[in-house]
Order: structure tokens, then C-alpha cells, then sequence
């Protein structure tokens, strides 16, 4: 408890909450204070002055209600945005300008911008649009809809796919790759931690480096606070691999902290990649077990599809160390031809306006909406949005087989009370709930219809499809589905399935759900 109590995460976060509380509360002090003034000052006119000042604060208010109202935000968080202005007035307001903007800082939107100019000549479109109505079939306005809207995520053929069910069999296969790596290595990971896992790659990291492979690493700050120390990056550059950390945390009062880098991406030699759920760090190979046995699951690339991921890694590289850079030199003039694999196509999201849509919710409404015989979901977190819930329970009700897992341990209880109180309303809507018994599920995968299926990094919370960068993979008819359905067949023989009786809780716990469950869009 100490520990946490005196982590650097929790200083600066104080310090952050000080400089807020000191500000705003200067604001209002000062608002106060003119008044009083005023009043003092003009006793003869002090009932009008009253009345003007009382005008004028429902005024403010009345315009901050209507701009939310108005605003091009996601629905579900304007309630609670005007819960907090009318409840606590100016203060609320303050609140409201500092914190409802969801956007990354103005260097980063300057080189993001600057580097999104002429990607297209990186990823040309691989598979034309009749080709690929031929090849998916209803499928195919889901694979057009993740192009249209954004230009560099092109659908791909000639790619070999493989998935891995635990993070045992993704750690042996990525230390196997990283070992034959002979022009660079890229990795991007929210959390990177020491330990025995984090160890091994690193060991190979270093020897590739000291080869003269150029070895490049990203981690998130926030996400890799507890697992390494605040200059950690410095230590890897010492051993000659290029680190960076994603959008250092320090005390300044604003909204930026939310944006975090939530991707898992390694690309070795621009020919080979892998993403998914699983950090580098112990519990994601069960070598330590803080919440039971930790499922989680990844996919391997090797073909075509992988020039995606390059794209997309050095692109939030570069944006990153502040830098543009040719990235010809890093994709491979050609790439040998896997057939019958399939379409695959890999995928970024992140906050607006660097990216225009909610790409990642998109693609899973759009799945949901298609689905004929079944949707299969696996995430750690069950905190969505109306239009998710619409959608699930849509499916449901035309006769779709949604099923959902979800963890039966937490790794935070306060994420794991909101997952539970969705439970009910979807079960009693025809979609079936099981919890994973024995331990945390921190996968996030999508099946439908054995033809279609997403692995990747978006959770089902307003965290992941609002405020985090965001990556993972569509597949059609690639050996990853029917993988995929094998493993869902296993998680299911070892899950509960849950009842009405099961979601129903004491009048207070639900109550105390649905209160926090209003506010959730906010974190």
C-alpha cells in the first residue's frame, strides 16, 4: 500500500488533482470575489447588480448545456458532462472546458498530420473492390468500411496467419522470429515489464543490436509505470536500441493523459508480425498469477498484410520523437505469395481528430449487424456504450447466437462491478454471458459465422473506443478463424454461464452500478 501510495503514478496524479483544484478554485474565488466587490462598491444598486449576476450565471450555464448538447461527441458522455455542470455550477464549467476534450496535444496532431501526407504510396490498395466482393460476399462492406475510413488499413491476400490461445505459444513463437531477425525489429507494447518474460526478449534484443539490426521499442508510460522505473528507456538506448515512451506522464492539467498507447505490435524484418492482447510482462504468460490463470491471445502475420503494421508503427513512432522520415527503406520490395489464406486486414484506431471515426466500435457494430448464425466475443471489460448494447441485443433478437465471455477474477473491481451490471438487461435480452472461472480473460477477439473474425488490442469500454490508440486485424477465411472457433469451444467447457439470479444483485449494489455506470464515459 505504500508502495502505491508513494509510486510516481500517484504523485503526479496529486499533483495534477493540486494544480486542477488550485486553478479552478482561484477561478471561482475570483468570480466570488467581483462580486462582493460590486456590491460593496454600488450598495444603492446592489438588488440589480444581483439580478444581472445571477442572469449571467444562468446564461453561461444554459450555453455550456446547449453546447454539449450540440457538440460532435460520443452520446453517452454528454448526460454525465451535464450532471457535472449543473450540479456543481462554475466549477462544473471549469471542469467541463479543462477535461471534455478528447484530443491529443498540438505536436502530435502537427506530425501526425504531416506524416499522414502520402501513405498511400507506402500501402497501395492490394485487393480492389470487385475482387473483394468476389472473395468476402456480405462480408465485404465491413472490410470497405475499416478502408474508407482510414486509407492506409488496405485489405490483403497472400498473408499466413496463425493464433495463439495462450501467451505461452505467442512468447516461444515471438523469441523464435526475434532470433532470426536480420535488418530491424520493431516493438510497440503498452506494458513492458522486468521479469522472466521481458528478460528473454530483451536478451535477444541486445545481442541483435550489438549484430547491427536496427532494434526499435515503444512503450507506454502509464502503462509500464509500475513495471519500470522512470528512466527506463535511457537504460535500453545505453544498449543500443532506439526507445521511446509514449506521451510522457507529467503534472499538467489536461486530457492528453488519457490518450494512451494501447497497441501490441512487433514486426520483424518488415515480413513478419504480431499483435493482440498480450504485453510483455509475466502474468501474460502465467509465469506469475495475480488474478488466476491469465488468458489471453495473439496472432502471427507473415505476407502482405504485414506492411500495415509497419505503417502504422512508424507513424506513431515518428510522431512520437517528433520526426518525419522516408519509410521506404523499412518495407520489403516484395513479399512471397501465401495462397488460400484469405483476406486480412490490419487496422488503427485512436482519438479524434487524428482519426475521424471510432473505427474500432465501427468494425464491431458492423459485425454485430451482419452476423446471421453467430457472434462470439471475448473481452476483459463489458462497459459499452448504448449503441453497442442496441447492437447486441439486435442481433440477439433476430436470432443470432451472441455469446459473450468475460473474466470471473478481476484485475479491478470497480471495472468488474460495471461489466456485471450490464449483465442483466443482455441476458434478458437473449445474449448469453459466461465468466471465465479459472482466472482473468484479458482477450479481445471477435467470430462470426466461422467466416469472419477481429484479434486485436479494443476492449468493450469507453477507454479503448474513445480515448486510446487502438490496433488489431480483420480476418475472412483465414486459418485464424477456424482456430479461433477451436479455441472459443475450450474457453466455453471451462466458463459459467450466467442466469438472471446471477445478475441480480442486493438494491444497494445495484444501485451504487448504475450510479458509477453513468459516470463511466468520463474515465
Amino acid at each position: 500500500m505504500l508502495k502505491k501510495f508513494f509510486s510516481r503514478f500517484t504523485i503526479v496524479a496529486l499533483a495534477i488533482l493540486l494544480l486542477f483544484t488550485a486553478f479552478a478554485g482561484a477561478i471561482v474565488a475570483g468570480l466570488w470575489f467581483l462580486r462582493s466587490f460590486l456590491l460593496d462598491t454600488f450598495p444603492d444598486a446592489g438588488i440589480w447588480i444581483w439580478i444581472a449576476w445571477e442572469a449571467l450565471h444562468w446564461l453561461i450555464l444554459v450555453i455550456t448545456v446547449f453546447n454539449i448538447v450540440n457538440r460532435d461527441m460520443m452520446p453517452d458522455t454528454k448526460l454525465p458532462w451535464i450532471i457535472c455542470v449543473v450540479a456543481l455550477g462554475e466549477f462544473g464549467i471549469v471542469i467541463y472546458a479543462f477535461f471534455s476534450r478528447n484530443r491529443p496535444s498540438r505536436r502530435q496532431r502537427r506530425y501526425f498530420r504531416a506524416l499522414h501526407k502520402g501513405y498511400e504510396r507506402y500501402v497501395i490498395r492490394a485487393v480492389e473492390r470487385g475482387p473483394l466482393r468476389e472473395a468476402m460476399g456480405q462480408w465485404e462492406g465491413v472490410s470497405e468500411g475499416v478502408y474508407r475510413k482510414n486509407l492506409v488499413c488496405v485489405a490483403h491476400e497472400n498473408t499466413k496467419t496463425e493464433y495463439f490461445s495462450t501467451g505461452e505459444t505467442y512468447l516461444e513463437s515471438l523469441l523464435k522470429d526475434l532470433e532470426s531477425a536480420e535488418k530491424y525489429i520493431f516493438l510497440e507494447y503498452f506494458i513492458i515489464g522486468k521479469g522472466v518474460a521481458w528478460n528473454a526478449v530483451l536478451d535477444v534484443l541486445k545481442r541483435k543490436a550489438a549484430e547491427g539490426v536496427k532494434v526499435r521499442v515503444m512503450y507506454d508510460d502509464i502503462g509500464s509505470m509500475s513495471k519500470v522505473h522512470v528512466r527506463y528507456y535511457k537504460t535500453l538506448q545505453k544498449a543500443g536500441i532506439e526507445c521511446v515512451k509514449f506521451a510522457p506522464f507529467v503534472p499538467v492539467v489536461s486530457n492528453v493523459h488519457n490518450n494512451r498507447d494501447h497497441r501490441k505490435i512487433a514486426v520483424i524484418d518488415g515480413k513478419i508480425g504480431y499483435t493482440g492482447g498480450i504485453n510483455l510482462a509475466d502474468e501474460y504468460f502465467n509465469i506469475t498469477h495475480p488474478f488466476g490463470h491469465w488468458k489471453d491471445t495473439g496472432v502471427r502475420l507473415e505476407g502482405e498484410a504485414v506492411k500495415n503494421l509497419i505503417v502504422m508503427f512508424l507513424r506513431h513512432f515518428n510522431m512520437q520523437k517528433h520526426t518525419t522520415e522516408d519509410f521506404t527503406a523499412y518495407i520489403p520490395e516484395s513479399y512471397e505469395k501465401f495462397g488460400g489464406e484469405g483476406v486480412v486486414q490490419p487496422y488503427a484506431d485512436g482519438p479524434k481528430p487524428l482519426y475521424s471515426n471510432s473505427l474500432g466500435e465501427e468494425v464491431y457494430l458492423d459485425l454485430l449487424g451482419t452476423a446471421e448464425r453467430y457472434v462470439w466475443i471475448m473481452t476483459p471489460y463489458l462497459i459499452i456504450d448504448y449503441r453497442l448494447r442496441a447492437a447486441l441485443l439486435a442481433a440477439a433478437a433476430r436470432g443470432v447466437d451472441v455469446r459473450i465471455v468475460t473474466p470471473h477474477i478481476p484485475d479491478k473491481k470497480l471495472p468488474f462491478a460495471l461489466t456485471r451490471s450490464n449483465y442483466l438487461k443482455l441476458i434478458r435480452g437473449g445474449v448469453k454471458i459466461y465468466e471465465y472461472t479459472p482466472g482473468f480473460i484479458h482477450a479481445k477477439n471477435f467470430l462470426a459465422d466461422d467466416d469472419v473474425a477481429v484479434v486485436g488490442t479494443i476492449n468493450l469500454d469507453y477507454r479503448s473506443l474513445l480515448h486510446h490508440y487502438e490496433n488489431a486485424v480483420l480476418f475472412h477465411r483465414a486459418k485464424v478463424c477456424g482456430q479461433l472457433k477451436e479455441d472459443f469451444g475450450q474457453t466455453f467447457a471451462v466458463s459459467q454461464l450466467q442466469t438472471e439470479e446471477d445478475a441480480k444483485k442486493n438494491i444497494v449494489w445495484r444501485g451504487l452500478t448504475e450510479f458509477a455506470k453513468a459516470f463511466a464515459p468520463l474515465f
